[in-house]
């Protein structure tokens, strides 16, 4: 009987894009879909700023722009 040698895979590294689905920017940055969903309907976070709609209609959180938020009140 031969022994198979099995390779460990590869890491991969991801970078976020600046703009990321709701979704993803969740798994990111701590916040609920939920609460991200409650910033963008109550106008806590502005469109064009801190989130904008793709010509499809998909909403896009722009990382950027909540960093900016997030120093904003410091």
């Amino acid at each position: 009987m031969s022994s198979i040698e099995l390779e460990a895979p590869q890491p991969v590294y991801l970078a976020a894009d600046r703009y990321v689905t709701i979704r993803v920017y969740s798994a990111i940055s701590g916040f609920t879909i939920k609460a991200i969903q409650r910033k963008i309907e109550s106008g806590v976070w502005i469109q064009k700023r801190e989130w904008v709609r793709a010509p499809d209609g998909h909403i896009f959180i722009d990382r950027e722009g909540v960093q900016q938020w997030l120093t904003r009140g410091v």
